[in-house]
């Protein structure tokens, strides 16, 4: 019988045991970590009309890649063949391009050849007109992105980076496509490249003004609010600027947390934090808000203000950035929102609330606008640009042919004059629409369809 009886627990025993449920909730910050998740529509939504832009881009480089030859100066490529590239390097399914051309015919243009009796694609010239103001402006703003590199590179423990995982974040950068000869290597005072073991590494070389370069852009937003409201604003000296999605409920203790968190000192992330103990709970605090303060940095330093999660987790070794980061950016909905809209959840985009308003963009950069000229001819109607979408091209139709040099044509800046001894043929548009359009000449030569 006193076998049956259950024995008690040593009090010893349930006392560690509460201790170390406590150690581990207060190794977390201070604020709680199942926090609800709200969506925020506007960045939902402006992630849903990205996925179309992404399809257009992978398209427009693919036919920029495959047509860019002496002989095709006029960037033009069969339909046939531009579906089977598709298919291979894009994984697109059968028939998707031929849709995404049609659905975009601001961006694209799909004509007849004249001899060969197949449909061809090219850019659009406002598409056409578009990349050149997006290279002229990443040209423009060359001397703000190396200084921008420079940051990000010391945000690193070690003041260096791998190449390719700056490659894979140019875009977001600002950073042409060759920006490892026409960037890194062409300033040498600012940067260097050396091998280590089968990688390449980009290190940021110390020209002395190292104090202008360690300021924050959060902290230049704290200035800005001392001199704006003077004592009042002391309360801001380590906070950030949080701004919770429309229906996100905050409780009292929720509050009460955010209003402890947001004055915690911390560590800046250019700071060196090699020489301090981070094994007291109050350094692993500070470490974590710190890590706030890198991702935000980080976000900071790009050209809209966002970035894909798996990109920021390229850096997570560099930077001190916390394991589980998803979790870590959910648990601060005010300052980040992570949006897993656009590629069926396979992608995960981190925006700075802050830096938008209503999915715009507060300070817009000449990138930025750039880049926003090709989403507004994506989203664009093709009744509003007096597109026929019907069945059948009846806006391309040929008319009649022309020799020698007597037929000129001229398809805009970027597309050239194609004039030579060769047979020329001229293709009249006839985009009649209810508001009177007015009829343009397409002339192509044989030689350069062929």
């Amino acid at each position: 019988m006193a076998s049956l009886i259950p024995r008690k627990k040593p009090f010893l025993r349930w006392t560690t045991t509460t201790t170390n449920t406590i150690r581990s909730m207060s190794q977390s910050t201070s604020l709680p970590r199942t926090v609800a998740r709200v969506r925020d529509h506007g960045f939902d939504g402006l992630m849903d009309a990205h996925k179309k832009l992404r399809r257009v881009c992978k398209l427009r480089d693919l036919i920029l890649l495959s047509s860019s030859t002496d002989n095709n100066p006029s960037r033009s490529i069969p339909v046939p063949r531009l579906e089977n590239l598709a298919r291979r390097y894009l994984g697109m399914k059968q028939f998707e391009s031929c849709g995404t051309l049609l659905n975009f015919p601001h961006v694209f243009e799909v004509f007849e050849h004249p001899i060969q009796r197949v449909l061809w694609c090219r850019l659009s010239l406002p598409a056409l007109r578009q990349i050149d103001q997006e290279s002229l402006a990443v040209h423009s703003m060359l001397p703000d992105t190396i200084l921008r590199l420079r940051k990000l590179l010391m945000l690193s423990n070690t003041r260096r980076l791998p190449l390719g995982h700056i490659r894979l974040a140019r875009a977001d950068l600002g950073l042409p496509d060759d920006f490892e000869y026409s960037v890194i290597l062409k300033n040498p005072g600012f940067f260097r490249l050396f091998d280590e073991g089968d990688e390449k590494f980009v290190e940021v070389v110390d020209t002395g003004d190292r104090l202008g370069l360690v300021v924050c852009a959060i902290e230049r937003r704290r200035e800005l609010e001392y001199r704006s409201r003077g004592k009042d604003a002391e309360d801001v000296r380590f906070s950030f600027v949080v701004n919770f999605p429309p229906g996100f409920k905050i409780g009292k203790y929720l509050r009460i947390a955010v209003w402890k968190w947001q004055r915690l000192p911390y560590w800046s992330p250019y700071e060196d934090v090699s020489g301090h103990d981070l094994r007291s709970f109050e350094a692993m605090r500070r470490m974590e808000k710190r890590a706030v303060a890198m991702v935000h940095e980080i976000l900071s330093l790009t050209v809209e203000k966002k970035m894909t999660l798996e990109r920021i987790a390229k850096f997570r070794l560099a930077m001190d950035l916390p394991k589980k980061l998803k979790e870590f950016l959910l648990q601060h909905q005010g300052i980040f929102y992570v949006s897993t809209r656009g590629n069926m959840g396979k992608i995960h985009t981190v925006f700075l609330r802050e830096a938008y308003r209503r999915g715009e963009l507060l300070e817009a950069n000449d990138i930025y606008l750039a880049r926003r000229r090709l989403f507004d001819l994506v989203m664009m109607r093709p009744k509003s640009g007096g597109v026929d979408m019907r069945g059948e091209l009846s806006g391309f139709r040929r008319e009649e042919e022309c020799f020698g040099r007597e037929c000129v044509e001229r398809m805009g800046p970027g597309l050239g004059t194609y004039v030579n001894d060769s047979v020329v043929v001229c293709d009249d548009e006839d985009d009649s629409t209810d508001d009177g359009q007015r009829n343009s000449r397409d002339c192509v030569s044989r030689a350069d369809l062929k």
